[in-house]
C-alpha cells in the first residue's frame, strides 16, 4: 500500500473527465488504500484516483477519524437543493490554497460500494460539499472553476509566489 505522487495544479490531468469503474476486483481494493494513505499524507479530507493520475471514478473521503473512511465507486449527484452554502475549499493538488465557495447545501448521490452493489444516500453541509467537490475533479472540473475570475486569478498568483 504506497503513498502515490499527487498530480499538481496546473497538471492536464486535472481536467480529465474520469471513466466509469467496470472492474471490482482486488486491484480496486488496493487503490481504494493507496488513495486512503496518499489522502492523509497529503493531508486532505477527500481524494479522487484522478489525482493520482488514475483516471477512474473511485473517490475516498474521511471527513473525521472517528467516523472511518467513506469509498464511492462512480459516485453521481441526482438532486441538488435550492439552498446553498459557502465553504472554504482547496485541494490536495494545490496544497495551501484556499477561498470560498458557494455549493448546493444537499444532496441525493448514487454510489457503488468495493463490491460493485449500488447504494443511494442524501448528504448536506460538509458531507455534500466534499461529495459535490470530488465528483467535479471525476467531471474534470478543478474546484477553482468554481471561483469568479478574479478570485481564480487572484489565487492561481498567490499560490504561484507560495511554490518558488
Amino acid at each position: 500500500m504506497p503513498i502515490r505522487s499527487i498530480l499538481r495544479y496546473p497538471h492536464p490531468g486535472l481536467k480529465t473527465v474520469c471513466a466509469p469503474v467496470t472492474v471490482f476486483d482486488s486491484a480496486l481494493s488496493q487503490l481504494a488504500d493507496d488513495l486512503q494513505l496518499t489522502m492523509r499524507a497529503a493531508p486532505g479530507v477527500g481524494i479522487t484516483a484522478a489525482h493520482i493520475g488514475v483516471f477512474q471514478r473511485l473517490t475516498v473521503l474521511e471527513l473525521d477519524k472517528a467516523d472511518g473512511v467513506r469509498i464511492y465507486a462512480n459516485p453521481e449527484i441526482t438532486w441538488f437543493s435550492d439552498e446553498t452554502t459557502v465553504h472554504m475549499e482547496g485541494s490536495v493538488s494545490m496544497p495551501g490554497a484556499t477561498d470560498e465557495v458557494t455549493r448546493p447545501k444537499a444532496i441525493r448521490f448514487c454510489y457503488q460500494d468495493l463490491d460493485g452493489h449500488q447504494h443511494e444516500e442524501e448528504a448536506s453541509d460538509f458531507l455534500a460539499i466534499c461529495i459535490q467537490h470530488e465528483v467535479d475533479q471525476l467531471d474534470g472540473i478543478f474546484w477553482l472553476q468554481r471561483l469568479s475570475r478574479l478570485k481564480r486569478d487572484r489565487l492561481i498568483r498567490k499560490w504561484e509566489k507560495t511554490k518558488s
